[in-house]
């Protein structure tokens, strides 16, 4: 390992988490593109996707893809996983992948309440938002509220769109669960007001997403990894919170382990934040300690100044690129808080942003420009 800056040598250690063998510590993050006319990955996407394996990214969780619900989706031109199109557009993606040695697993969404309708959103845009109680956020209406019958037609979208990424060669799965989609609505006590088994307290609310996953294990068998993203904030409300104490996230994550999660992908704005009081811990280094998975942390990976709140000015060196935040995920990562690192924007700025760190060529690291969403570098 001579040749790997030192600051960050744990994040190129290799890792194992079941039947996935990976060559590094950092996933390339889940980031939408709107790049699939037809609802279908093309070969610009495929190419995309196998630059960051040419250049050594250990896994790629590729952008949201929407399961086989009438109301999964909520933008145009982003793809589907079902469906003969969309299906062998994602095998060529895998193919690409694979050909360049990196391993991807698919992200399967459905938006829920954040779907309007006659907004482009195909494949029937006059089809209204699904979620949990016809809210998007606290007292804000959209769409309808899931019966029983809706709910167990979620779940078999997931579970076939599972079993579809399986056959097509996909290396995992990751069930989205964060950021104030559908399966977050439920899990949020602000989105979710039901009174059935799905509502309730934390664990009542989090039964929708336990039976996803639960349903997903059956259809993918007992060796096939299942990544789970989490994240406290949403985008309707950055300061939203599931749980408040180490407790109360103890007792979200049970359940979600004994359904089946192998990993869990904990989303936060900043990786650097302690989670709770007392602790410099992270969620994700929360989320390991309680559960004893394996654990991917997220947050401002590698950003520039513009996107990095004033307390961490220090943290950026003068070209603007957050040199000393990436030496200190490498030593927490070598701490062993957490086990993989995600990184977004930084990423979908630089193809070689891995290979650019792992030799300590700080330098050469490219500031994100919102202008990097308009092509796919």
């Amino acid at each position: 390992m001579s040749n790997i800056h030192g600051a960050v040598s744990a994040l190129f250690e290799p890792i194992t988490l079941g039947p996935l063998h990976l060559s590094n510590r950092i996933v390339m993050a889940p980031m939408t593109r709107t790049f699939s006319p037809g609802y279908a990955a093309n070969d610009l996407v495929a190419q995309y996707y196998a630059r960051r394996a040419e250049h050594e990214v250990g896994l790629i969780i590729t952008e949201g893809t929407c399961v086989g619900h009438k109301a999964a989706n909520g933008y145009p031109r982003v793809p589907f996983i079902y469906g003969e199109a969309a299906l062998a557009g994602w095998k060529k993606v895998v193919d690409a992948v694979h050909a360049k040695g990196g391993k991807i697993a698919p992200q399967l969404w459905h938006v829920g309440a954040i779907r309007k309708e006659n907004t482009g959103a195909g494949p029937d845009e006059s089809v209204p938002g699904y979620s949990p109680s016809g809210l998007v956020r606290p007292g804000v209406e959209n769409g309808v509220a899931m019966s029983k019958d809706d709910i167990n037609e979620v779940i078999e979208a997931f579970a076939q769109a599972a079993e579809d990424s399986k056959a097509i060669g996909f290396d995992a799965v990751e069930v989205h669960g964060a950021h104030g989609y559908l399966i977050d609505q439920f899990l949020w006590e602000g989105s979710n007001q039901r009174s059935d088994e799905y509502g309730g307290d934390l664990v009542g609310r989090t039964r929708f997403a336990c039976e996803i996953v639960a349903a997903i294990r059956e259809r993918v068998g007992p060796d096939f990894p299942i990544i789970f993203r989490f994240s406290q904030w949403k985008q309707q409300d950055y300061n939203a919170r599931l749980c408040n104490t180490p407790e109360e996230l103890d007792a979200f994550l049970k359940p979600l382990v004994n359904a089946g999660v192998d990993i869990f992908h904990c989303s936060t704005r900043r990786f650097w934040e302690p989670e709770f009081a007392g602790s410099n811990l992270n969620l994700a280094g929360w989320t390991k300690k309680l559960t004893g998975k394996p654990v991917i942390t997220v947050g401002s990976v590698g950003l520039n100044a513009s996107f990095i709140d004033e307390e961490k000015r220090d943290m950026v060196d003068g070209s603007g690129v957050a040199t000393a935040s990436i030496d200190e995920l490498g030593a927490r990562m070598a701490a062993g808080e957490f086990d993989l690192v995600a990184v977004g924007r930084a990423l979908l700025q630089d193809p070689e942003w891995v290979l650019k760190v792992k030799a300590g060529r700080y330098d050469e690291l490219q500031d994100y420009d919102k202008e990097a969403l308009k092509t796919l570098v």
